[in-house]
């Protein structure tokens, strides 16, 4: 049976190296227009959901509009970045155009099921929309609550495969024939899904790959001979294509590992300071008390009998009274601050980049901080006191208060640690990364390389 949504296109045979670099510049104007379009588009197919609930007709003119802002899109993206397939510069009309290089047609339905419309676009639908949320990355013209209506992902699937499809260009000056009809058939597939939500439509669409540019019709009689393939060649196998999908979830992965250890690798060697140290720091103010930071549990990473690795290395606080006044700072274990603040009002630091605290009402007047023996470590003084001590197993919690006990703490601090560790995890996130990359280059690659192979015609003469 014919398709009621056919989706061709053919490759550009001498496509540019470099112009796929900047068409996401020279569609600017298409986009603006198509993001006017879909403002329209979306209040019409709420129209035409109504006129087909109640009258089982799709209104014609609706149809034609919305097709077009379709076949528009569908050109543009084929331009772009959901195939690069032409450089041939897309029209600006909702009409067909024949000569152009990516065509899209949808029939028009005499009648739809009054029923169905209910349903089908976001129930019946739904396997589908998990399909397309791989390949198009959670996009395309499914229902969406934007402001400028449905859009096109292009950033799953399709969207690595084209970006290395143009890598490919780029450095050999061809586009790879298999990961072309790869992509177009994700590519028609998410339009027959698209359109199906449109309510343009009431055949469910197919869960198959019709992949390459033509759009198959199992009714078309007289088809040509099919070009002859090598012995034993195959094409795009579910085996390759579960190795591309597989190549591909390996590179996302690698991306992230080495974007991640990039990152901590330049911490680890521009972000610290004279002294060794990554930091943070900011400015708190409380009317209680004391400030506290959190509780902070610092775990024994080996045996008694080994030396461990301790991950924040030494631990340092810098405090200053914005006052100018004496300040305390201290380090004790939590369970003995909790009996030395019991009762008494403070604040616990919740958020060390924004300063928010969290307030403990109470009435007790307070210890003095110099009264207690509770302190692993501390200072006291005017100006900045410091205090420096290595990570140690057990829970924690940093206290800080004016000397004299008085109400109204006002302090800059800055704490830091060495992070001994970062180093060794920064290089083990670019290895892994590497081998993640490498791994799925090589998946990817041997299924593109055999099916394109196999799919590859063979030559005159040869036998």
């Amino acid at each position: 049976m014919k398709s009621p949504v056919r989706v061709e296109a053919s490759l550009d045979p001498d496509l540019s190296r470099w112009l796929w670099l900047v068409k996401w510049l020279l569609a600017i104007p298409h986009y603006l227009v198509l993001a006017v379009l879909w403002l329209a588009f979306v209040p019409l197919t709420a129209v035409a959901f109504f006129a087909i609930l109640f009258t089982g007709h799709y209104p014609r003119a609706i149809f034609e509009f919305n097709v077009g802002v379709l076949r528009w899109a569908w050109r543009v993206h084929y331009y772009a970045y959901a195939a690069l397939g032409t450089d041939r510069y897309p029209p600006f009309t909702l009409a067909d155009d024949p000569g152009y290089p990516a065509r899209l047609e949808i029939d028009y339905p005499e009648r739809l099921s009054r029923g169905l419309v209910l349903v089908k676009w976001w129930l019946l639908a739904i396997p589908h929309y998990l399909v397309v949320g791989l390949f198009a990355g959670g996009g395309l013209w499914l229902w969406n609550t934007s402001d400028d209506g449905y859009r096109w992902g292009a950033g799953g699937l399709i969207g690595i495969l084209v970006l290395i499809a143009g890598v490919i260009l780029l450095v050999r000056g061809e586009y790879p024939r298999p990961i072309f009809d790869f992509v177009l058939g994700m590519d028609r597939w998410v339009i027959r899904v698209g359109a199906y939500a449109a309510l343009m439509t009431d055949a469910y669409p197919p869960f198959r790959l019709d992949a390459g540019g033509e759009e198959p019709d199992p009714a078309t009689t007289g088809t040509p001979e099919p070009p002859r393939r090598r012995p034993g060649g195959a094409g795009w196998t579910p085996g390759r294509i579960v190795s591309v999908v597989a190549g591909v979830v390996l590179v996302v992965l690698s991306t992230g590992l080495i974007t991640g250890g990039a990152a901590s690798l330049w911490l680890d060697r521009a972000g610290r300071d004279d002294a060794g140290y990554l930091t943070v720091s900011g400015t708190y103010d409380t009317d209680t008390y004391a400030l506290a930071s959190e509780r902070v549990r610092f775990v024994a990473t080996a045996a008694a009998d080994v030396p461990a690795t301790r991950a924040l290395g030494d631990v340092r606080v810098r405090v200053t009274d914005l006052g100018g006044g004496d300040v305390f700072v201290g380090v004790a274990p939590a369970s003995a601050v909790e009996r030395f603040l019991g009762g008494t009002e403070y604040a616990t630091v919740t958020d060390l980049a924004s300063g928010e605290l969290t307030v403990h009402r109470s009435s007790r007047l307070p210890m003095l901080p110099r009264e207690t023996d509770i302190w692993t470590v501390s200072a006291a003084g005017r100006g900045t006191q410091t205090i420096t001590w290595p990570d140690q197993a057990g829970d924690w919690t940093l206290v800080v208060m004016n000397t004299d006990g008085s109400a109204g703490v006002d302090v800059r601090a800055e704490a830091g640690a060495t992070v001994p560790v970062l180093g060794w995890l920064s290089w083990s996130l670019l290895g892994s990364g590497a081998l993640l990359l490498a791994a799925g280059v090589a998946l990817a690659a041997t299924a593109v390389n055999r099916a394109s192979k196999d799919l590859s015609p063979i030559p005159q003469g040869e036998s």
